[in-house]
């Protein structure tokens, strides 16, 4: 069965793992229905920063405006089974645990927790103060899945990008779609 997925980059640090995430995205399409694509204007920002570009335009996925409740995955009989949000930002996660709704991303993470279906949360602070912890926690008991984006080094990845793509590939594990990555033990 074809998934239909919804990823969401917010304003948090680590516009690497979207990019890595939308690159990993469009070669697992055989996988994958129908992808929308929501970029708060801090995203866009931070990415623009971090990678000096705006490469994130000429992706060929379906883009929606922060403020665009006509978006398929702002209703749950849209069918989408998945929300990433990547990397996602304390307010969004706090916005999220609090069950507010106040643009498309927090009302797609509010869909896919009503319905059932499966929200990942790649967070990306640190520290961690109680309230992010909290509010991990609250996102967990709803369903959600926190995933921090904390990368793993047992693969000996060489470069940033190989480092930010292991916790892509956990993100695309998480969402059940089959994918070559480096397995311990294989």
């Amino acid at each position: 069965m074809k998934r239909k997925i919804a990823i969401a980059v917010t304003g948090a640090s680590g516009s690497v793992y979207a990019k890595i995430l939308l690159d990993k995205m469009l070669a697992l399409r055989t996988q994958i229905e129908e992808i929308g694509v929501v970029m708060s204007d801090n995203a866009k920002d931070v990415w623009k920063h971090e990678l000096g570009n705006q490469l994130y335009e000429k992706y060929d996925f379906r883009f929606f405006d922060k403020h665009d409740f006509n978006a398929p995955f702002a209703s749950g009989s849209a069918g989408f089974d998945t929300l990433i949000v990547c990397p996602c930002s304390m307010g969004t996660l706090g916005r999220v645990a609090s069950g507010i709704s106040n643009d498309l991303v927090t009302r797609a993470a509010d869909v896919i927790l009503k319905e059932r279906r499966k929200l990942i949360l790649v967070v990306r602070e640190t520290p961690y103060s109680l309230i992010h912890i909290n509010n991990m926690k609250t996102v967990t008991e709803a369903g959600g899945i926190i995933c921090p984006a904390s990368p793993s080094f047992y693969s000996l990845p060489q470069t940033v990008e190989e480092i930010a793509e292991t916790v892509v590939n956990r993100v695309i594990d998480l969402a059940g779609l089959e994918n070559e990555s480096y397995r311990w033990g294989e």
